[in-house]
C-alpha cells in the first residue's frame, strides 16, 4: 500500500470514529451536572416529603435505565414535581453524562432501609421479576438494578405502575394483581441484597 493509500485509509478511520467519540458519555461532566441532584440523592436515608418514602439510591444504576427514567420525568410519564422540573430542559447528552457518572459508583452496600417485610416470601414472589431485574451491571444492560434499593421506594414504584401513574405496560401487567402485602415482601427482599448505593 502506497503512502497516499495509507493516508486516505487513516483519514477514513478517524472520520468514522468521530461520531462514536462525540457520542461517548463524559463522566466528569456527569459528575458536575449531578451536583444539582446531590442534595437529595446523596443523603443516606433522606425522605420525600409526601408521600413519605426514601429518596432512591442511584449509585451503580444501569446507565441506559437512568437515561430512560430521566426522559420519563421529562415527558411526564412519571409524576414528581422536583424531578420533572430538573429534567424538563435537560439534554440527552447531559442525561447520558449523569448516567455514566452514577454507573462508576460500584461500592454497593446492604444499608438500604427495609421495613420488616417477609424476605423469604419476597424472594419467592420475586422469581418472576428476575428475568429482567437480575442485577446485570454490564454495558448492554437496560433494565434497572433493584438490589439494595430502599424498600418503601420500591413499593411506591410498584404501586405507581399498578395505578398507571408510571406508564409502562409490561410493569403494569407484572404487578397489577399483587396485594399490598406481596408488594411489601418483594420490596423487602430486594432491599436486603447488596447492590445500589447513595452516591457521595
Amino acid at each position: 500500500m502506497n503512502k497516499k493509500s495509507i493516508t486516505i485509509a487513516l483519514g477514513f478511520v478517524v472520520l468514522s470514529s468521530a461520531p462514536m467519540m462525540a457520542n461517548a458519555a463524559d463522566v466528569e461532566a456527569g459528575k458536575m451536572a449531578f451536583e444539582t441532584c446531590r442534595g437529595c440523592h446523596s443523603a443516606a436515608g433522606y425522605s420525600n416529603a409526601y408521600p413519605t418514602y426514601y429518596v432512591p439510591k442511584l449509585g451503580g444504576q444501569v446507565p441506559a435505565y437512568t437515561v430512560a427514567a430521566l426522559k420519563a420525568y421529562k415527558v411526564s410519564h412519571r409524576s414528581h414535581g422536583t424531578m420533572m422540573a430538573n429534567s424538563y430542559d435537560m439534554s440527552e447528552k447531559t442525561m447520558k453524562n449523569i448516567a455514566a457518572y452514577l454507573a462508576t459508583d460500584v461500592n454497593g452496600s446492604k444499608k438500604a432501609r427495609g421495613y420488616h417485610g417477609n424476605i423469604a416470601k419476597g424472594k419467592k414472589l420475586a422469581q418472576s421479576c428476575m428475568a429482567c431485574h437480575n442485577d446485570d451491571k454490564t454495558a448492554k444492560a437496560t433494565n434497572p438494578r433493584l438490589a439494595g434499593q430502599h424498600a418503601n421506594y420500591l413499593e411506591k414504584a410498584m404501586k405507581d405502575y399498578q395505578s398507571g401513574k408510571r406508564k409502562n405496560g409490561m410493569m403494569k401487567s407484572m404487578v397489577e394483581k399483587l396485594t399490598t402485602e406481596e408488594l411489601h415482601d418483594i420490596a423487602e427482599y430486594f432491599s436486603s441484597l447488596k447492590g445500589l448505593t447513595s452516591t457521595k
